[in-house]
């Protein structure tokens, strides 16, 4: 028997024509986006099928857009086969979707939620951040350590990607550091601010007290955080906080579940990220990915 956990992308894995496909499919699907435009009060899902680009790459729509592409998948993922998870989990704001597959939230509060943490970390302007591949944390830190000004892990990713944030000006003489010594791949990345770093601190803390006045269940599966790597069920909200501010340790996460007998994922939501860095922490584990009609079909057909 397979051990299966469901996972969720974060921002990176959008582009636009997503979701589109399970809408028209799915009745379940259709039902995930209605609601998201109503609880948003926009049509969020016009911008996932048609974009523009550049309105779909702003944080304040693409955290609901990845999030209402990805709970459709998993509805119409759902209305289709009966599968239970071992564990959920999801990276940085994928993390909403795993609570929301675990029972946590309900639909309109997890919208409500991502609708509320995309507008205070899209108000960040300060900072950036960047990929970092095929280079030893050690290395990593070594070079942080020696910059002026503040640079952090904001990401590990896999046990070949580590994303770093910070000061604009800190973080591309660490980019440099590390060219010199002979790391070839350091891609900056096209964010709007330092993600995941002290500059998110404000932000999380009035997270903290808007997540007051949500309803909060306890977890029917185990979710895996990004803050801490714990299989999760209870006392989430400060955790929810933290997020913003702390680095996602999806390596870590990954490894847990797999230490503790998973050997399946299933992705839901745009893209094939999660996979990409699944195949990087073990190639021994297979990750499924659930995005439109086809890929759900394949995946239902594969797990039988």
């Amino acid at each position: 028997m397979k051990k299966i956990a469901f996972i969720f992308p974060g921002q990176g894995s959008q582009s636009v024509g997503m979701g589109h496909d399970l809408y028209k499919n799915y009745k379940e699907a259709k039902h995930v986006f209605d609601i998201a435009d109503e609880v948003l009060g926009r049509n969020i899902s016009k911008i996932c099928f048609e974009g523009p680009e550049e309105d779909l790459k702003q944080t304040i729509n693409t955290q609901p857009a990845i999030l209402a592409t990805s709970i459709a998948a998993l509805e119409a993922f759902k209305s289709r086969v009966s599968i239970e998870p071992a564990f959920t989990a999801g990276h940085s704001l994928g993390e909403y979707g795993a609570y929301y597959a675990s029972g946590v939230f309900n639909l309109e509060n997890t919208f409500k939620l991502i609708q509320k943490r995309a507008e205070l970390m899209s108000k960040v302007s300060n900072g950036t951040m960047a990929a970092v591949l095929n280079c030893e944390e050690d290395v990593i830190r070594d070079c942080i350590k020696s910059v002026d000004g503040y640079v952090d892990v904001a990401n590990y990713n896999s046990p070949v990607q580590i994303v770093i944030t910070g000061e604009n000006k800190s973080v591309s003489k660490v980019c440099d550091l590390l060219k010199e010594k002979g790391v070839k791949r350091v891609i900056p990345l096209a964010v709007s601010g330092a993600f995941h770093s002290e500059f998110m601190k404000d932000a999380g803390v009035e997270f903290a007290q808007y997540v007051k006045d949500i309803d909060i269940n306890d977890a029917k599966i185990p979710v895996v955080t990004n803050v801490d790597y714990e299989f999760t069920t209870s006392d989430f909200k400060p955790k929810m906080s933290k997020q913003i501010y702390s680095p996602v340790k999806w390596c870590q996460s990954v490894q847990k579940m797999i230490e503790n007998g998973v050997d399946t994922f299933v992705e839901f939501g745009n893209g094939k990220v999660l996979a990409g860095l699944n195949k990087k922490i073990d190639s021994n584990v297979v990750t499924y990915n659930v995005y439109d009609k086809e890929s759900l079909e394949q995946t239902i057909e594969a797990l039988k």
